[in-house]
């Protein structure tokens, strides 16, 4: 009778824990959904649906060259690449010189208060830029001659992150004037992820999740740093920045890839 008892305890007791076990796994796969749909940040060159409520547009459709064109021009340029969900600029070998169906290129409308977000990578050796509140008119051949860079650039390899003040031509720097803080900027071959904030003048750059600059546009403090920089002796009202304008990105002669395109007017 003893050893009745006893079986049967035993039996007893592996059936709890069958049934404990069975509920465990069940609570596991109930829950494994929501953590699928925590980690869905979306597919490149898409919006969430948070981000559609909450007022973002996309800038590039990952497919089509829509809504871009070639500074100064009506048309995309036939020397950049859209494919493989990436607008590309190809390397010229020539640097800024580039060739006569190269050159920097704009998205078609303009902005005053807006954060915008992309993604970049670049070439060995590579130099690029983004440029934002840029001008355009037939006195102007170049997007750089009045927009603030946010800059694209191999720090390792290519020489302009030796030039410049204190690192202030290095990646994520406002190009010339003030140098990215942390400089966080990742290797060659890697995405970064950037965005640029512009408020009533208030400017932000973020790099890789963190702020590396930040700075204030048209007081006395801009214009002093301005005067300090290359700029005046390339044009001399370089300091009067507009307070809406084109956002470009760079043909600096070298490979260069961008997506995930997309802004929100503030």
């Amino acid at each position: 009778m003893i050893r009745v008892k006893i079986l049967s305890l035993l039996f007893m007791g592996l059936l709890i824990s069958c049934n404990t076990a069975k509920k465990e796994k069940a609570s596991e796969a109930e829950a494994e959904p929501e953590m699928e749909v925590a980690q869905d940040m979306g597919a490149p060159n898409t919006l969430t649906e948070a981000e559609k409520a909450d007022g973002w547009k996309l800038l590039f459709d990952g497919k089509t060259s829509t809504g871009w064109r070639s500074y100064g021009k009506d048309t995309f340029p036939e020397g950049w690449v859209i494919a493989d969900g990436m607008i590309h600029c190809p390397g010229s070998g020539r640097g800024e010189a580039g060739g006569k169906d190269r050159g920097d290129i704009l998205y078609d409308q303009k902005f005053g208060n807006f954060h915008l977000k992309l993604e970049w990578k670049i070439s060995e050796g590579g130099n690029s830029g983004i440029f934002y509140l840029g001008q355009e008119s037939e006195d102007l051949d170049y997007i750089w001659k009045t927009a603030p860079e946010m800059q694209v650039l191999d720090n390792e390899k290519h020489p302009d992150a030796q030039m410049g003040t204190n690192g202030n031509r290095q990646a994520g720097s406002l190009y010339d004037l003030i140098p990215a803080d942390p400089q966080n900027a990742k290797p060659v071959g890697e995405w970064n992820e950037v965005e640029i904030m512009v408020y009533k003048g208030s400017v932000w750059h973020k790099q890789n999740g963190e702020k590396v600059v930040e700075y204030h546009l048209w007081t006395p403090e801009w214009n002093e740093l301005v005067a300090g920089s290359k700029f005046p002796g390339l044009n001399e009202n370089w300091a009067d920045v507009a307070s809406e304008g084109y956002i470009g990105l760079q043909d600096h002669g070298d490979d260069v890839w961008f997506r995930n395109i997309k802004i929100k007017e503030l």
